[in-house]
C-alpha cells in the first residue's frame, strides 16, 4: 500500500508559480488551494508527496 506525507504552504500571489515550482522539485504534488485564514491574503496549498 503507498504511504504519502503532506504539507501546507503559504504561498504568495506575487511568486506563486516559483513557489510551487520549487516544491514540485522535491516531488510534491499539488493537492487543493484554499483562501489563507481570516484577515491573510495569501491563500495556502495543500501538497503531497509518497514516502520512500
Amino acid at each position: 500500500m503507498k504511504k504519502f506525507e503532506y504539507a501546507t504552504v503559504p504561498l504568495l500571489i506575487h511568486n506563486t508559480k516559483a513557489i510551487l515550482d520549487t516544491w514540485g522539485e522535491d516531488g510534491w504534488e499539488l493537492v487543493t488551494v484554499i483562501p489563507g485564514p481570516q484577515g491573510s491574503s495569501n491563500p495556502v496549498a495543500y501538497l503531497k508527496r509518497e514516502k520512500a
